[in-house]
């Protein structure tokens, strides 16, 4: 053994090239065996958690039963919904129940902490009609009719928004309540003489 091993070492010494080759091989081979064993390590290869199901809970609620597993949260969007309250989870990434490494991040869909904002179209001068579906166009749901006095029957002439007059390209939540401001019109001359006349009748009782 100890001769096999003398001529191993007389080789190398006088083939200083291959040697040195040699050299580098089990270098790389250390280094790379290493190398694998650090990435399983900080990859967590091999394990696996289930995901929870987050969805219908508050955004603080889910983030903490997610942390408690040792994922990353993130919200990715959001959307407006008046029938759930703000910030309840919607939809999540991955599912729940999906197997994945530890660590791993949590997409989550969340209804908006804050109305949608939406702009005030050009509503002045139209229809009652088409005020009301320029309105309804842009999300409003909540519109109330207000007549007032004008020539002009039920023709829009301004809005307004918690008292406020409304003016075109202003920003208002999408659940406003907004007032329309259209023409009473022209009193029919029957209609004058009529109250005329029960007002003559109330006098004379």
């Amino acid at each position: 053994m100890k001769q096999y091993l003398d001529k191993i070492i007389t080789f190398f010494k006088t083939h200083r090239i291959i040697a040195t080759f040699f050299y580098m091989f089990v270098a790389l081979w250390v280094i790379c065996t290493i190398a694998m064993y650090f990435l399983d390590a900080w990859t967590h290869h091999g394990e696996q958690v289930q995901v929870p199901s987050v969805k219908g809970m508050t955004y603080s609620d889910a983030t903490a039963a997610l942390r408690a597993d040792d994922f990353t949260v993130e919200i990715t969007d959001s959307i407006f919904d008046t029938s759930m309250r703000p910030g309840t989870v919607v939809e999540q990434s991955p599912t729940p129940g999906a197997n994945v490494k530890p660590g791993r991040t949590v997409y989550l869909t969340v209804v908006a902490f804050t109305p949608k904002m939406v702009t005030v179209p050009y509503y002045m001068n139209t229809s009652l009609r088409q005020g009301r579906s320029m309105f309804e166009g842009i999300g409003i749901k909540n519109i109330q009719i207000r007549e007032v006095p004008s020539e002009y029957k039920d023709l829009v002439l301004g809005a307004k928004y918690n008292g406020l007059p409304l003016n075109p390209g202003m920003r208002i939540p999408v659940n406003a309540a907004v007032t329309l401001e259209v023409g009473q019109g022209i009193v029919a001359d029957d209609e004058m003489t009529e109250g005329e006349t029960d007002q003559t009748s109330d006098n004379i009782d």
